[in-house]
């Protein structure tokens, strides 16, 4: 299993260090269906039953053989993957096939137009740049109303009328209502507050443990702050809501309110009414968050955020990248808690296992055309990526949704299988979570084990866990990113009994390892 070669390692070499110091630095040679194949010492082909399926990119399993078929066809007939700046049918496609699968689980006719970009995280900074667009050029019409009110307001006065008293209490001025000269200090003031409000940067809200990418604007919306602070004077700042608590979310979105002063004319008075001005971009999240730990949102708190959204006009911006394209058992993880979003970015399994695309999805009624002339990226909507993602939403949608049914049955197989293990071993395993093929199994604290080397390993047991089930049982499954005692499971929709049965037994016997304290069957080593 040393597959490192004797060449100097430059392709990320202190990863590929790190790998191997827990076991996991395979070098895999085949892929079909929830296997992938390394080769042994005399080159046999050895399986190792894949749970991790590319962080949820593999819901249609390895080289899908009507996908692999399809993109040997699409490659022979050379279909053009550069023709930028030109007419891509393909692209509208997909579109329209995303828009009815969307508007049957939303029950909507109002269709989302399509932003086509290569990775989860691009498709994420596209939905945010797009929002933060919209937000500027709200902006731009509230100023140009406010200017054109104070300047009624002025003739107003000019012309005799009345300035209520309560306008300068409410701007914190003493003074007397009718008077030119008071009035001028009341405009003064109301724009000297307009101009700080209006020039503030945008906020944007998201949860506590979620992830939405590495890139510098997607970074500062995922949680861990590992990842976030050497990056932190690049972007703006999220702010970031415990999940579950509306008291929270309701203190910060008051903390960060911020409100203008209009001048009205009513009844040849002018009065001062506080208006709230456009400074949320978003509200980012995950409807189950993948590397945080597998946590699902829930229903009550999905409406919360709703409601609190629609009123301060802050756009929901729903990040289905792990949780999307019927992993779940609904094509949306978030329809199944009656969340809609303004916004969806959709990746990972969109390319069938082969193609590197995603999308990010705008309601039309908030969509901004002029964001098609500043946004682009060289790969994206390209014909072959269209035509491979096209030919995964008809695998899905095939047989009335066959692939849902399927998702929700195989993955209530595997979590009573997974919550069969948890109540066998309450003292090894904390939590089972999830939702279909979108599983999470997370184990208690070994910082106390009566081994030294599980406690040296605590830090990062997920990783030492996973280098336990690949070395002992070929099974393939990783930690999610910001929760490391926790191991995922998303496999595709071709998992059998017999792949759930070799899961449980591996996790059975990892389960007696920690339970034993038995730090060298763990780590492989003589010394415990």
């Amino acid at each position: 299993m040393d597959t490192v070669s004797a060449e100097p390692q430059l392709a990320e070499p202190h990863l590929l260090g790190w790998l191997s110091s827990v076991g996991l630095d395979i070098d895999y040679v085949r892929a079909e269906g929830n296997t992938l194949y390394y080769l042994d010492e005399n080159g046999g082909e050895v399986p190792v039953l894949d749970f991790a399926g590319g962080y949820g990119s593999l819901i249609l399993g390895h080289n899908h053989p009507e996908i692999s078929a399809y993109a040997q066809r699409l490659i022979a007939s050379q279909t053009p993957v550069h023709a930028q700046f030109s007419r891509h049918p393909y692209a509208n496609d997909v579109a329209l096939a995303l828009n009815r699968i969307i508007q049957r689980e939303l029950g909507t006719d109002e269709y989302y137009s399509a932003i086509f970009a290569n990775t989860g995280a691009e498709a994420v900074e596209a939905a945010v740049k797009h929002a933060e667009m919209d937000r500027g050029m709200r902006l731009r019409e509230l100023a140009d109303t406010l200017a054109e009110n104070l300047a009624a307001a002025r003739l107003a006065v000019f012309g005799g009328a009345a300035v209520a008293p309560e306008a300068f209490a409410l701007v914190g001025l003493a003074g007397q209502a009718g008077r030119v000269s008071d009035f001028e200090a009341l405009s003064a003031e109301i724009e000297r507050h307009n101009a700080a409000q209006l020039g503030r940067p945008p906020v944007f809200l998201t949860l506590e443990g979620g992830f939405h990418g590495k890139l510098v604007g997607s970074v500062q919306l995922t949680h861990n702050e590992g990842y976030r602070a050497p990056f932190a004077a690049l972007a703006a700042p999220a702010r970031f809501v415990p999940a579950g608590s509306p008291e929270a979310l309701k203190e910060t979105v008051e903390s960060e309110r911020a409100t203008v002063y209009d001048l009205v004319v009513e009844d040849n008075t002018v009065r001062v009414v506080e208006r709230n001005s456009p400074v949320f971009c978003g509200f980012v999240l995950e409807p189950i968050q993948g590397e945080g730990g597998i946590h699902v949102l829930s229903a009550e708190f999905a409406r919360e955020i709703q409601q609190v959204c629609a009123e301060i006009d802050c756009p929901v911006i729903i990040d289905e990248v792990q949780s999307g394209m019927g992993r779940t058992g609904d094509f949306l993880a978030s329809s199944a808690i009656g969340l809609r979003g303004d916004y969806y970015t959709l990746a990972k399994s969109l390319g069938g296992g082969i193609a590197k695309t995603s999308v990010m999805l705008t309601r039309s009624s908030l969509y901004r055309p002029p964001f098609e002339l500043v946004h682009s990226s060289t790969f994206a909507k390209d014909a072959f990526s269209c035509f491979i993602s096209k030919k995964v939403l008809e695998l899905l949608e095939a047989d009335g949704g066959a692939a849902y049914r399927t998702a929700r049955e195989r993955g209530g197989k595997l979590k009573d299988m997974l919550e069969a293990v948890a109540a066998d071993h309450p003292d090894v395993v904390k939590d089972v979570r999830g939702r279909g093929l979108m599983l999470g199994l997370e184990f208690h604290d070994q910082s106390g084990s009566a081994s030294e080397a599980i406690r040296e390993s605590a830090a990062l047991l997920g990783y030492t866990a996973a280098g336990y089930l690949l070395r002992e049982h070929r099974i393939r499954t990783f930690p999610t990113a910001s929760a490391v005692n926790t191991l995922r499971f998303e496999p595709s929709l071709l998992l059998t009994d017999a792949e759930i049965r070799q899961l449980e037994t591996g996790l059975r016997a990892l389960c007696v390892v920690f339970r034993e304290a038995d730090g060298a069957r763990l780590t492989g080593t003589a010394a415990a």
